[in-house]
């Protein structure tokens, strides 16, 4: 129970898997800001931003002749997955309220790392290791930016969407389709709203003059998404087994019994 009851006790599962939950928000938030240039444009492009952003070519997980996809789609999807599935048993405001405290735990795990990667150390020559470590504050204000926004738009769909199903609103199909429209569409906003940020209005001031055109930056918004729409295609089934399961095990109660008292 994440919420006090008369009991005073801590439903534990739920309490472990809302850590879990957002253990995995923050390691996708995490390695997206590491490997955060987006799929779907020319690999000598992509190849050339990884390099400016201290990534390395090892970023680049998959190339073609027009065709490169980065480290960051083993998890992207992970994060909206999760959101999918809070939204769909515990509402957007659960959803949204989770992915914020991801991100604020996200951005304080990145404090630590660039505290770590000024400490100086004499033994040897770790710049290289400190780049990364640091990063780089407009490519992680980019990614918190575009995360927190593409979690508002992708809860707030999947719950809209969710509200069409009258008959059967906790049927496969229900499930499928509100999952499947709002994870492109909260896909797409989060690569693109980053590509902008970091590509278009930092990038050619900090990378002397190393820019992308708005066209880019929607040609890999839209590949970005339908890579990461497929990862979500695969992986939604446990999704949907998981909200069954929760019902039948009436997980949440004591926190539905708490908002319907607060409303």
């Amino acid at each position: 129970r994440v919420f006090p009851t008369d009991k005073g006790v801590f439903n534990w599962p739920c309490f472990i898997f809302g850590i879990i939950a957002a253990a995995i928000v923050v390691l996708a938030v995490f390695m997206n800001r590491k490997n955060r240039l987006k799929k779907g444009y020319e690999a000598d492009t992509i190849s050339k931003a990884a390099l400016k952003s201290g990534i390395g070519g090892a970023a680049i997980i998959l190339v073609m002749t027009r065709l490169a996809l980065d480290g960051g789609i083993t998890v992207s999807w992970l994060s909206f997955l999760c959101m999918d599935i809070i939204t769909k048993y515990f509402g957007p405001k659960a959803s949204n309220i989770t992915a914020v405290l991801a991100a604020v735990i996200n951005l304080l795990v990145c404090l630590i790392f660039f505290i770590v990667s000024i400490i100086p150390s004499g033994a040897d020559d770790y710049t290289a290791l400190d780049g990364i470590l640091g990063g780089t504050w407009f490519i992680l204000l980019g990614s918190t930016v575009a995360f927190i926004a593409s979690a508002f738009i992708n809860n707030r769909i999947n719950w809209l969407i969710g509200k069409l199903f009258k008959k059967n609103p906790d049927g496969k199909a229900a499930f499928i389709a509100r999952s499947y429209i709002s994870t492109f569409i909260g896909q797409f906003a989060d690569n693109i709203i980053f590509a902008i940020i970091v590509f278009v209005i930092f990038a050619p001031i900090f990378w002397d003059g190393f820019h992308w055109t708005i066209l880019q930056c929607v040609t890999c918004a839209l590949t970005g998404a339908v890579a990461e729409l497929l990862m979500e295609a695969v992986f939604s089934p446990i999704g949907y087994r998981i909200t069954k399961k929760w019902k039948q095990e009436n997980v949440g109660k004591e926190y539905f019994e708490f908002i319907g008292k607060v409303q």
